[in-house]
């Protein structure tokens, strides 16, 4: 179902594009872990999650 990548092939263009990307990534990973946001726990989060799965599931059995 997923394409599998290979380690030692860039899924960038260029050089610039991965570099690019890796600065975007670690602003946004110090961003988050210097929020002052309230955390959610994990358990709460996936109880949310299996609740939108199910009630699309319902959703497809009714169309």
């Amino acid at each position: 179902m997923t394409t599998k990548l290979s380690p030692i092939v860039s899924e960038f263009e260029t050089q610039e594009q991965a570099e690019s990307y890796d600065r975007w990534f670690r602003t946004k990973v110090e961003a988050s872990m210097n929020s002052t946001k309230p955390q959610i726990p994990h358990d709460e989060v996936m109880a949310g999650a299996r609740k939108i799965i199910e009630q699309a599931k319902a959703r497809r059995k009714l169309a």
